[in-house]
């Protein structure tokens, strides 16, 4: 079956295929994400302490991940729907979750360690992270 088909306000189709490209991005993306933590602890944290690190690491996260999708889908032949673009970026955002915490289970870490990456009241701004992946295939992607 080389098409799937959603059915929401209109019926759109998700063809597999033009997930591969996309998926391989997004592996490209992981890797600068732990080249970004490698240097946030090696550089950033020594010179600026750890809550600054934190804030300049994630921003620079962002603006990679921006510039990435923003090259790829500059880049790329293939026109993607709206549809496709929306589960490139969900795929994209739980990839990363779930790399997240695997590499938390590994390193050890209890899961709450993990999830108060995400508490902006506590001022962690990593959020932004998972936001820009779910948002960047829509805006750069049309």
């Amino acid at each position: 079956m080389s098409e799937l088909a959603l059915t929401s306000a209109g019926t759109q189709s998700i063809r597999p295929a033009v997930l591969y490209w996309p998926l391989a991005v997004w592996a490209v993306m992981a890797i600068l994400a732990v080249l970004n933590g490698g240097f946030r602890e090696l550089v950033l944290v020594p010179r600026l302490g750890t809550y600054p690190a934190h804030v300049l690491s994630t921003l620079l996260l962002v603006a990679v991940i921006s510039l990435v999708a923003a090259w790829y889908f500059g880049w790329t032949e293939i026109a993607h729907t709206q549809a496709e673009l929306l589960l490139i970026g969900g795929l994209w955002t739980l990839l990363t979750i779930g790399f997240e915490f695997l590499v938390g289970f590994l390193a050890g870490e209890p899961v709450g360690t993990t999830l108060a990456q995400y508490d902006v009241l506590a001022g962690r701004i990593w959020v932004l992270v998972p936001i820009v992946l779910f948002v960047a295939p829509l805006v750069f992607g049309r």
